[in-house]
């Protein structure tokens, strides 16, 4: 754990806070803070259907690159922007929101609220980048298209030596250690709510993410379309009686993360630091903004331009984070046990079991089990996403398949503190790679934002066309 903390501490500390700050700030000024001048157009896109069948990828071999397989044999329909945005979604909305925060202000304490809310208005808008770099060189499958950051590193900056980097620092993060965090904090609730043995939990929760993830893409995006909305919105409600129920304390909360934040409180004078790191680490843990996570799953969306699925994955951070992390917050900190000694998904429990009896650690268990559950069935699409770019053999995503089921049993015999060390060291290496490419290919999106916006004003639905970047037009293989 030591040898972890330090390379954690050193990485976080002196290079990926910084570039996540550098690019946040720097594409949020660049596209003309379009993450809050869009947030109409961000809704609007969320009920849109998929696009007509011309624009739907072709089931003839000829249109699948030679270094990859078909997301899944068989017919399929196509995934809307929902679909797309629901998958994205079901990984963001995850132990992040429950288990995240709470561990958040267990290191950090309140003031990491305020720096996890400061990265989602600005870091919304590097989500945005990425997002429509991965629909403009998004490829195309049997039924389905797919890409993400391998895939613009490789076509967009003819890179392929720097799309397999992040390819295999992207399945370790998600395929691998993420799931382990995700496994250990759903067996941690179920097995302490229900005294049963977190074992045989693992045993249950394996053999049913199995299941799903041996269905492909098309079970997943149905799965995640149905489940996402149900849990957060369950979530949402409750959070918002807890509210209710405490009014008068939400002043005196607000003052609390404040005065954390800024070393005001005089309890936090000296964990200012603490706080911003374990702000800036948990926020990019639960929204992912940079990360390179989500492009994998805006990629599949089929829409009319690239522009409107990079807004629906910007929205998505501000959902993360300003809504339903703050959910979670405002619980933990309306309780009064913020300092009780308990960290992750235990002091939500604990917090909950305070506002509304012993039925919180009921909720917190099915909310947890919902959220872990879904988010492993994402984590798995984006790690089979990247070992198709690697390999492109059929054998190698059924090995996986079975790899990610023993990594989630594995996470069943775990702690919660060292799950998040694996991850923070995987995870600040990918940001990192994918952050370095996003810059260099910034232009192309800023370009494109202006092609959306002029038929904006023009009262059209923005549609775009491969033929309208010449320049890049080659290495396009969708838009026709």
């Amino acid at each position: 754990m030591l040898i972890l903390d330090t390379i954690n501490d050193f990485l976080w500390s002196y290079i990926v806070i910084v570039l996540l700050v550098f690019c946040a700030i720097y594409f949020t000024i660049r596209a003309r803070f379009v993450q809050f001048r869009r947030l109409r157009d961000m809704v609007k896109t969320i009920t849109e259907p998929a696009s007509p069948p011309s624009q739907q990828p072709s089931t003839s071999s000829a249109n699948v690159t030679s270094n990859s397989l078909p997301l899944r044999e068989g017919k399929g329909g196509s995934l809307s922007p929902f679909q797309a945005f629901a998958v994205a979604l079901s990984s963001r909305v995850g132990t992040g929101n429950l288990a995240g925060v709470a561990s958040a202000i267990f290191i950090g304490g309140a003031g990491a609220v305020f720096w996890m809310w400061v990265m989602a208005l600005f870091g919304s808008a590097t989500a945005f980048v990425e997002s429509t770099l991965a629909q403009l060189y998004k490829r195309k499958g049997e039924d389905s298209y797919y890409g993400g950051p391998a895939y613009y590193m490789q076509h967009g900056l003819h890179a392929r030596w720097m799309g397999i980097l992040f390819a295999i620092l992207i399945t370790v993060t998600f395929g691998l250690a993420n799931q382990v965090v995700q496994s250990t904090t759903l067996c941690d609730s179920i097995a302490d709510t229900f005294s049963l043995s977190k074992a045989w939990v693992g045993v249950v929760v394996t053999a049913a993410t199995l299941i799903i993830i041996f269905g492909g893409i098309q079970r997943i995006s149905r799965f995640a379309s149905l489940v996402v909305p149900f849990m957060a919105i369950g979530f949402l409600l409750l959070s918002f009686v807890v509210m209710i129920m405490n009014l008068s304390q939400i002043p005196h909360v607000f003052k609390l993360i404040f005065d954390s934040a800024f070393g005001l409180d005089s309890v936090a004078g000296g964990a200012v630091g603490a706080a911003v790191m374990q702000g800036v680490k948990r926020g990019l843990f639960s929204n992912e903004a940079g990360e390179g996570s989500a492009p994998n799953a805006a990629a599949i969306a089929e829409t009319s331009h690239p522009v409107k699925q990079g807004l629906l994955q910007a929205f998505g951070v501000f959902i993360d984070t300003l809504v339903i992390c703050s959910c979670t917050a405002f619980i933990i900190l309306l309780s009064g046990k913020h300092d009780c000694g308990k960290d992750g998904i235990l002091l939500t429990s604990e917090a909950l079991s305070v506002h509304i009896g012993s039925f919180g650690k009921y909720f917190i268990s099915a909310a947890i089990f919902l959220f872990a559950y879904s988010t492993i069935i994402a984590n798995y699409f984006y790690g089979e996403t990247n070992i198709r770019f690697i390999t492109g053999k059929k054998w190698s995503v059924a090995l996986f398949r079975l790899l990610t089921g023993g990594v989630v049993m594995l996470g069943a015999l775990v702690e919660l503190q060292t799950a998040f060390s694996m991850v923070d060291i995987v995870m600040g290496l990918m940001t990192i790679t994918n952050l370095v490419a996003i810059i260099l290919l910034s232009p192309k999106v800023f370009r494109l934002l202006n092609h959306y916006l002029e038929q904006r004003k023009q009262g059209k639905n923005p549609v775009f066309h491969r033929a309208e970047m010449p320049e890049i037009e080659d290495d396009i293989e969708c838009w026709e």
